[in-house]
């Protein structure tokens, strides 16, 4: 191990590496590596730091990482503790308490005899001898499993053995979507395969859903045994049978059928067997074309499942339309087998670049009933249309009709909150899969009756869909508003929009009168300034800081339970009421906003300087402070809280105290504010709220106005309203109108 692995369990600074080095001639010396870069042996260097009093500072996760590094590459040594993991995970936590205290030679010893009583449902374990070199490997699998859980201690062995991401091609399938998926498939479904079953979370899944003999394959040894593993683990009463190999060129169980197929296959894989395939008889709907591998995948599903039985497959958007793909997904509808289609909001699931689909199929049975519409959920519009805050769905929905932002599928937090994580994590699977699945429900139990939701979900006749293009892609489907609008209703919304837009006008107008502005002389006003530091330390003024990213705790901690409404920066911004949640929550947030206080966004941006500070008022009140917020709060007898927000607003204060380029932050300590007395501060305050109350009047105008406009155009092309008769239209001298 290096020096740095070394200061990183230890807990210390490299620094403090080097001078143990220099002043303890105990310290141990270096095993390899060079001179200016050495490497040490871990187990004499935990020895070395428990004879000290130090613990180590490093997670039981981390200690196994760095375990499996100093075995070196190419040593498959995370194959090889993959038995045991689900030995371990048999014991008691007295007896694995009781093996950490056992020597190296003794771990060694039970561990492999342990691991020789794997069962034969991991494909292609061999007997497995753990030497001396592996005592530190063992050692460190064993605290990871007590600390962190067997399924923790399997995904790191398999990082060891695999580069999950964009290079290799390998990624994990979000627990969150395994369990959307499995709960698609109908009660009772039993037997389940999974032919491309990658870690096996989907296996795990159906079990959870209840599923009792589990199939799976997948063309990577390593992934085929860290599923079979999991769900010797996961599902310790299931039937397990894991297989190694390509389930479409050798496909291990071709006279299997099952109640169920799950599977999140490879993408875009040109080499999937095309020309040695050719005449398969799996491809029941059509030769899959060289470049449209999934289709395979998606007949390889049926072929394997009983009649009636369903799939439910994770796949890429562009299968839905590609011109490639038509014929075969023209036999899949006019044959019944295609019975959903759900858009994934991006980022839900690797890749991240873009929303991928989940087919729902099912194989027919002869002689079946009718075919049923086909059933499409677009989860992706309603992610689109949350990050960019489309108005006018309140408006809408009273009108009698919905819009694409009225319901949020797959959105975690406020508004103005970001779900962007790299796994998902901070998805709301919980919110997206209960909105899914009451689809599904309604659906499935009275297909030829479901009432579509719009902007969300809409069953579409088979005819409908068999056109030149076959496009089964939801948002082409998924209607944005209501096919039985009261026609009656809408001309009386359009009719009372129109009266509010009217005296939001004149309210504008109102506001924006000039009269009482008065210049200031011949040249501008001059004045003495002190900073918002200075009038800190004088006791004018007390400062929160706000909090960055990561300041709450480490990565991926979880957000607090709050009761109250978080104030965000998007709402300073849009002159928004709170709308944040916990995962927006300021790290000093240990008191709640009060009427007056002063609130100023920690991060410039926007080309609104104005929309920089705002004042708390009556709606804030008791709401938590969200991140990027410096809060102020002045001494009423000493400054006017608007006087004190117009002047931090200005865009020159702004400028002159903010850092960075990119992303300027402001720091509060060097806005500038005028000394000038507490009358001729709130002379200035009651401008500044003037000018306040004009920025809010136009924003309420602008969004009255797009809300009538929709509703207008929404009316005009649903057939629902006709063109106002044109007054005083001239006509030619044949009487004729123009």
């Amino acid at each position: 191990m290096t020096a740095a692995e070394i200061s990183r369990i230890a807990g210390v600074t490299r620094a403090t590496v080097s001078n143990w080095r220099r002043r303890h001639d105990d310290f141990p010396a270096p095993s390899g590596g060079t001179e200016s870069s050495p490497l040490y042996d871990l187990t004499a260097v935990q020895a070395w730091l428990r004879g000290r009093g130090h613990t180590s500072a490093a997670s039981p996760t981390e200690e196994l990482r760095t375990a499996l590094r100093l075995l070196g590459p190419g040593s498959g040594a995370a194959a090889r503790l993959f038995p045991l993991v689900a030995a371990m995970s048999r014991l008691t936590p007295e007896a694995l308490a009781e093996l950490a205290t056992a020597s190296d030679d003794q771990l060694t010893a039970r561990a492999e005899k342990a691991a020789a009583q794997l069962p034969a449902a991991v494909p292609e374990a061999e007997p497995v001898r753990y030497g001396p070199d592996d005592a530190g490997a063992v050692r460190a699998l064993l605290g990871c499993l007590r600390e962190a859980g067997a399924q923790t201690a399997l995904d790191v062995l398999a990082e060891r053995e695999l580069e999950e991401g964009a290079a290799s091609g390998v990624y994990q399938t979000p627990e969150g979507l395994a369990l959307l998926m499995a709960s698609l498939l109908p009660a009772g479904a039993t037997r389940v395969l999974d032919p491309a079953c990658g870690s096996g979370t989907l296996l795990a899944a159906a079990a959870q859903q209840g599923a009792q003999e589990l199939f799976g394959q997948d063309t990577l040894p390593v992934q085929a045994q860290r599923s079979a593993v999991r769900l010797l683990i996961a599902a310790p009463g299931a039937d397990v049978a894991i297989r190694v190999g390509d389930s479409l060129r050798n496909d291990a169980f071709p006279e299997v059928t099952v109640d169920a197929v799950l599977s999140n296959p490879p993408f875009a894989d040109r080499d999937w067997g095309h020309d040695e395939l050719a005449y398969d008889p799996r491809w029941a709907y059509g030769v899959p074309p060289r470049f449209e591998s999934e289709l395979a995948w998606v007949q390889h599903a049926l072929a394997h499942l009983e009649a009636g039985g369903h799939a439910v497959m994770l796949l890429p958007p562009a299968l839905a339309f590609r011109s490639s793909g038509r014929r075969i997904r023209a036999e899949l509808i006019r044959s019944g087998a295609l019975r959903a289609v759900i858009s994934l909001p991006a980022r839900a699931a690797y890749p991240l670049h873009i929303g991928l689909q989940i087919w729902v199929l099912q194989r027919p049975e002869p002689g079946g009933a009718d075919r049923t519409p086909v059933l499409f959920v677009d989860g992706e519009g309603e992610q689109r249309d949350a990050t960019t805050g489309t108005p006018g769905a309140t408006v809408a929905a009273t009108a009698g009709f919905g819009t694409r932002g009225g319901s949020r599928l797959g959105r975690s937090g406020s508004s103005s909150s970001t779900a962007s994580s790299s796994s998902g994590s901070t998805f709301d699977w919980a919110g997206l899969t209960g909105r899914v699945l009451t689809q599904w429900a309604a659906f499935t139990t009275a297909p030829d009756t479901y009432a579509d939701e719009p902007g969300i979900a809409r069953a579409v006749p088979l005819v409908d869909l068999l056109d030149d293009v076959v496009d089964v892609t939801p948002a082409r489907h998924v209607r944005a508003t209501a096919a039985d609008i009261d026609p009656a209703a809408l001309a009386r919304r359009v009719h009372d929009l129109h009266g509010q837009l009217a005296e939001q006008v004149a309210a504008l107008a109102a506001t924006s009168a000039s009269g009482g502005w008065q210049p200031s002389g011949v040249s501008a006003r001059e004045w003495r300034t002190a900073t918002v530091s200075d009038l800190a330390r004088g006791g004018a003024l007390t400062v929160l800081r706000a909090a960055t990213p990561g300041t709450r705790g480490s990565k991926g901690s979880a957000a607090p339970t709050v009761d109250r409404p978080v104030l965000t920066a998007h709402d300073i911004s849009a002159g928004n009421p709170p709308s944040g949640t916990a995962v927006d929550l300021h790290a000093d947030a240990v008191q709640p906003v009060a009427a007056g206080d002063v609130l100023v966004r920690a991060v410039a941006g926007g080309g609104d300087a104005a929309a920089m500070t705002r004042v708390a008022d009556d709606r804030d009140t008791g709401a938590l402070l969200g991140q990027h917020i410096h809060l102020l709060r002045p001494d009423p007898a000493r400054l006017d809280p608007w006087f004190l927000a117009g002047f931090l607003g200005a865009e020159d204060n702004i400028a002159s105290a903010s850092t960075g380029s990119t992303l300027v932050h402001v720091a509060p300590g060097r806005l500038r504010v005028p000394l000038l007395p507490l009358e001729e501060q709130r002379r200035y305050g009651e401008a500044f709220r003037s000018v306040y109350e004009l920025r809010a009047a136009v924003r309420r105008t602008a969004d009255l106005a797009a809300d009538t406009a929709a509703t207008l155009t929404t009316g005009l092309t649903a057939g629902v309203l006709l063109p106002p008769d044109a007054p005083n239209t001239p006509e030619t001298p044949d009487g004729r109108s123009v």
